[in-house]
C-alpha cells in the first residue's frame, strides 16, 4: 500500500491514548507530518513521547481545542489534511463534581474542531478525514446479560458520558449536512503504559507498592470490558486507513471483568513482583460508597472491526496486566512525577 503523505493533527497527543496513537503513527509513517496538539493539562504529560520528540516528522503544538481563534489559527498556518480527534475530560467522578468542564472540552472543544475543519476544506474533502473517537459509556448501561453494538441507542448516564455522546451526534450531523468525511470509534475501558493514576489499574498498583487503601466502589460486581491501549493504537491506525466513511465501530477486548475480580488479580500479580505473601494486597481492598449514577455493566461487540478490517486484540488481559505492572515498574521515576505534579515543569525545560 502507497502511503499519501498527510499531514494530521492528534489532539490529546500527550495523554494516555494519544501518546500511544502519536508514537505509533510518528513512526510508522515517515512520510506523513503528525502534529500533537495537547493543552497540557493535568494529563498531558510530554514526558510520555521524550522517545519521539525530535523526529523530523513530529511537531507538537500547546493549545486548547476550545481557543477557536488559535485553532483557525494554526489549520490556517498548517492545512492539517486529517484530525484524529482524542482530547477530551475522560474522569467520571470529575464530571460528577464540574460537568461544565467537560461540555467545554468534550463539546465546544470538538464543534471547534469541525467548524476549523470544514472552513479549511470548504467541501474539497478528497482524501480527508475527521476521525472521532469515544466511549462506551454513551451507551449507558446493560443488565447482566447483552452486549452494545454500533446500533445500540444513546442512553448516557453521567456527565461525562453525556458530553461524549453530544459530541458523537455533532460529528454525525456535520457529515450529514455538511458532508463533512468522518469515522467514529466507542472503545472500552483503556489500560496500560503511562495511564495516569487516577483510573482504577495504574491507582491501585501505585496504592499497593505504597500500602494505601484499594477503594472499590459498592459490591465490586461492576463490570467492564477492558481493551489494551496499544491494542487500542493499532484499532485506531486500521479505522483510520481502512474504515469506511460515515461508519462508527466499536473497539473492545472482548474481555469483560468485575471489577472485585479484576482488583484481586491485580492484587496477586503484585504480590508476585513485590515478592510479598501471596493475599497480602488483597487486605488493602476497601469498599467504599457507591458512585451517583453507576453504569452496572459495559460489554461491547467488537465483532464488525474484527470481521471488516482484521482487528484483534493481541494480548490476554493477564498478559496485557503483567506487561502494564512491569512498565510501571521500571518506569517509577514517570510514576513519582505524576504522583507528586514534578512533570508538570517538563514542558516549561523543554520548550521555554
Amino acid at each position: 500500500m502507497s502511503i499519501i503523505p498527510k499531514k494530521i493533527l492528534i489532539t490529546g497527543g500527550a495523554g494516555f491514548i494519544g501518546s500511544h496513537v502519536v508514537r505509533l503513527f510518528v513512526n510508522k509513517y515517515p512520510n506523513y507530518h503528525i502534529f500533537n496538539l495537547d493543552a497540557l493539562t493535568y494529563a498531558g504529560n510530554l514526558e510520555n513521547l521524550v522517545d519521539i520528540e525530535s523526529k523530523e516528522n513530529y511537531t507538537f503544538l500547546k493549545g486548547d481545542i476550545t481557543d477557536e481563534t488559535y485553532i483557525t489559527e494554526i489549520f490556517n498556518k498548517y492545512n492539517f489534511t486529517d484530525v484524529i480527534h482524542l482530547a477530551a475530560e475522560s474522569h467520571v467522578d470529575r464530571s460528577i463534581k464540574d460537568p461544565l468542564a467537560f461540555v467545554r472540552t468534550n463539546v465546544i472543544g470538538t464543534m471547534v474542531l469541525l467548524n476549523a475543519f470544514k472552513g479549511l476544506w470548504s467541501g474539497n474533502y478528497k482524501d480527508k478525514l475527521f476521525y472521532h473517537i469515544s466511549t462506551d459509556e454513551v451507551y449507558g448501561t446493560l443488565g447482566e446479560t447483552g452486549l452494545f453494538t454500533e446500533s445500540t441507542s444513546y442512553d448516557p448516564n453521567s456527565p461525562y458520558s453525556a458530553s461524549k455522546a453530544s459530541s458523537d451526534h455533532f460529528v454525525r450531523a456535520y457529515g450529514e449536512t455538511y458532508s463533512l468525511p468522518y469515522v467514529i470509534t466507542n472503545c472500552s475501558n483503556n489500560y496500560g503504559q503511562n495511564q495516569f493514576p487516577e483510573k482504577l489499574i495504574p491507582l491501585f498498583i501505585n496504592n499497593i507498592i505504597n500500602k494505601k487503601p484499594l477503594p472499590v466502589y459498592g459490591d465490586g460486581n461492576y463490570t467492564r470490558d477492558w481493551l489494551y491501549v496499544k491494542d487500542h493504537a493499532r484499532a485506531i491506525d486500521m479505522v483510520f486507513h481502512e474504515g469506511k466513511i460515515g461508519e462508527t465501530y466499536n473497539i473492545g477486548g472482548f474481555n469483560e471483568w468485575r471489577n472485585i475480580d479484576l482488583v484481586k488479580l491485580l492484587c496477586d500479580q503484585m504480590d508476585l513482583k513485590l515478592e510479598r505473601p501471596q493475599g497480602s494486597s488483597q487486605e488493602l481492598i476497601t469498599f467504599v460508597k457507591d458512585r451517583p449514577g453507576h453504569d452496572l455493566r459495559y460489554a461491547i461487540d467488537a465483532n464488525k472491526i474484527k470481521d471488516e478490517l482484521g482487528w484483534m486484540p493481541s494480548v490476554t488481559f493477564e498478559e496485557g496486566l503483567k506487561e502494564t505492572i512491569d512498565w510501571y515498574f521500571d518506569n517509577s521515576e514517570w510514576l513519582n512525577n505524576v504522583t507528586s505534579g514534578a512533570y508538570q515543569t517538563y514542558y516549561e525545560k523543554q520548550y521555554s
